[in-house]
């Protein structure tokens, strides 16, 4: 699942790179020096929170086979990790929808 999801941001960070190699952007999106973050900072900043929910939510389970957590907290914590996955995965098919409808449109 890790190396799954750091694959898919990689993925996506590579093909914002291609996209925007040498082609003019509009003034809105020229930088000015800040660190203004994009899109595929986004993505990638939410990859990365899920992959922690995944870790955190194996770490409960650990630790509830140990004896130190009340199972609850593991249930809790793999449902939201699954909820998250979820979510990206929906994002995701929408994101690919979007893009094949681009690519349907008369020039």
């Amino acid at each position: 699942m890790v190396a799954n999801s750091m694959q898919v941001s990689q993925a996506y960070m590579n093909a914002l790179n291609s996209v925007g190699g040498g082609a003019a952007k509009p003034q809105s999106m020229v930088e000015t020096g800040a660190d203004q973050g994009g899109f595929g900072d986004m993505v990638s900043d939410t990859v990365n929170q899920i992959v922690r929910a995944g870790q955190d939510a194996d770490e409960k389970v650990v630790q509830q086979a140990v004896g130190k957590v009340d199972v609850v907290d593991v249930v809790t914590a793999v449902a939201e990790t699954e909820l998250a996955v979820q979510t990206l995965v929906s994002v995701r098919d929408r994101v690919i929808s979007a893009y094949q409808d681009i690519l349907r449109m008369p020039i």
